[in-house]
């Protein structure tokens, strides 16, 4: 497998006759700078989830959650789970693998439905943590304050969730032109409303219909959208949070990434998180004997279907290559 640069981070000309600016706006929401209103929403977004995740528990002791709840829960948590970690991850950030056309579209609208942005707005934060990565420049790293107990504190709160309230500073022409210039994922991009309310409603309207009532369409709502949204963005923090904070470092890399391992199977293989810093356009994350990668498994899978193509699999040499000398001798 041959190396491969990490992320994109020069600028290139937006589509022609397009001028910066108007490629800039038509991507995402907001454009380089979040406006009153997002924060808003941001605020929204992340309050009332957790508060329903933290009602989850004493409602689930009673009468207040089905089989039909629960499927909804896991099964839109991995859709969007998935699309996060196979379509804007290694996918769209890293160019693990090469799409077709179909599956391209697909995997954007997936991750888009996980609510955690639009996802010109999301690949190029992600390019820009790689490039700084714990850092100066870097959006959400656990250091920014020092090393201190009360900094580190202080610092796994921006890195897990205050950094999304702080002025947006990452120019998405520089880090991401090549979505940029992809009139479909612009599309997507701009559209991430969209796919939000189709994301929150689609729980309530399966839930309601297969029960034929109100109370079956809330419950569905309640556990399949809210719960489910609440869960997986705190899992996806976790990972610029606890994954940036502790973990094992068996492979060498320029930051203090490390493997989580009980986050593995909630995050879809991306807490495997010590080699993706080592080797960020790998394809596979867990590529030790017992790490559990379902994104990875998905992509071959993908592979196999022909769907996917040219994709970066970790050779034993690669990984070898990677790994820390003591780490070596220890063996």
């Amino acid at each position: 497998m041959t190396t491969q640069p990490d992320v994109i981070t020069e600028s290139r000309d937006p589509d022609p006759g397009t001028s910066g600016q108007e490629a800039q706006s038509s991507a995402t929401l907001g454009g380089e700078s979040k406006r009153s209103i997002e924060q808003i929403a941001l605020l929204i977004f992340i309050c009332i989830p957790f508060v329903a995740l933290a009602a989850a528990v004493p409602l689930a002791w009673g009468r207040g959650m089905s089989w039909l709840d629960l499927g909804l829960m896991v099964g839109m948590y991995f859709l969007g789970c998935h699309g996060i970690t196979i379509g804007f991850h290694r996918h769209f950030t890293h160019g693990s693998f090469k799409a077709n056309r179909p599956l391209k579209i697909a995997l954007a609208i997936a991750g888009s439905m996980a609510v955690e942005g639009p996802i010109v707005r999301w690949v190029a934060d992600h390019r820009r943590h790689h490039k700084f990565s714990d850092a100066e420049g870097d959006p959400h790293s656990p250091w920014r304050y020092g090393e201190t107990l009360p900094a580190l504190m202080k610092g796994l709160w921006w890195a897990h969730m205050g950094w999304l309230f702080d002025e947006e500073q990452t120019s998405q022409e520089k880090f991401a032109p090549d979505l940029i210039r992809d009139p479909a994922i612009r599309r997507i991009s701009r559209d991430f409303w969209l796919w939000t309310a189709i994301s929150l409603l689609l729980p309530p309207v399966v839930g309601g219909l297969a029960t034929m009532s109100w109370y079956g369409a809330f419950t569905a709502f309640f556990w399949g959208s809210l719960v489910r949204v609440a869960l997986l963005h705190h899992v996806t923090w976790s990972i610029n949070s606890i994954c940036h904070a502790v973990g094992k470092r068996p492979f060498k890399s320029r930051d203090r990434s490390g493997n989580v391992w009980w986050l593995a199977v909630l995050s879809c293989g991306e807490s495997w998180h010590n080699l993706h810093h080592a080797d960020p356009t790998s394809a596979r994350h867990g590529v030790l004997r017992g790490q559990i990668d379902s994104s990875a498994r998905a992509i071959r899978w993908f592979e196999m279907a022909g769907w996917a193509t040219d994709v970066r699999w970790p050779t034993p040499e690669r990984i070898a290559a990677r790994r820390q000398e003591d780490v070596k001798e220890a063996a």
